[in-house]
């Protein structure tokens, strides 16, 4: 069976390790980066690599999609690290027959036209909207989409993140009382990443 074909037809328990082992061949670096939040860090992840991947963003769409709440009827994210993955799951979603919005939050207000800080579909007030993210390290980014999806009047039921670098991203959500779920932790793409490299 081509790998590409693995991705969409695997059942979700086999799915996640592939992913885990595709984070670590394309997203995964070691060596001294500065971080968007402006720590230090001994390692990067570059998200972008799988979620843009053809393979990563079938695996990414099926595994998220499968942990948005059936309440809820969009998944949103802040541009540009979750554009890919509210557009995978959203894809993944219709092919399941099941109909999930995909917003874009914008980190600042469009210059023209309806100056909107949110693209996508308008949803009624109130609408469940589940925040998709890349890598959490602070839980920042995210939460600057929960608090612009708040303000247009939806209802944010959740974060969901591909990695969780253990950084205070769960600490911060627990305290503005938002549930989180990541797929990976660091913890996972480190130990993979070190039994990939020391075969």
């Amino acid at each position: 069976m081509p790998p590409s074909l693995a991705f969409s037809t695997l059942e979700l328990p086999a799915l996640r390790p592939q992913l885990l082992d595709l984070f670590c061949q394309v997203a995964y670096q070691a060596g001294d980066f500065v971080l968007s939040s402006g720590q230090p860090s001994s390692y990067y992840i570059n998200g972008k690599q799988v979620t843009l991947h053809p393979q990563g963003g079938v695996a990414v769409g099926r595994l998220l999609l499968a942990m948005v709440p059936s309440e809820s009827i969009a998944v949103a994210g802040l541009t540009l690290g979750a554009d890919p993955l509210v557009t995978a799951t959203s894809v993944v979603a219709a092919y399941e027959g099941r109909s999930l919005a995909a917003l874009i939050v914008r980190k600042e207000a469009k210059g023209h036209g309806t100056m909107a800080y949110i693209e996508g579909p308008n949803l009624p007030e109130k609408s469940s909207i589940t925040v998709l993210e890349d890598v959490v390290t602070t839980g920042q980014s995210a939460l600057k989409a929960v608090d612009r999806l708040r303000s247009a009047g939806y209802r944010v039921n959740g974060v969901l993140a591909l990695v969780d670098r253990l950084q205070g991203g769960a600490e911060c959500y627990q305290q503005a009382e938002i549930p989180f779920q990541s797929i990976f932790t660091i913890s996972d793409l480190q130990h993979r990443w070190s039994e990939l490299h020391s075969a």
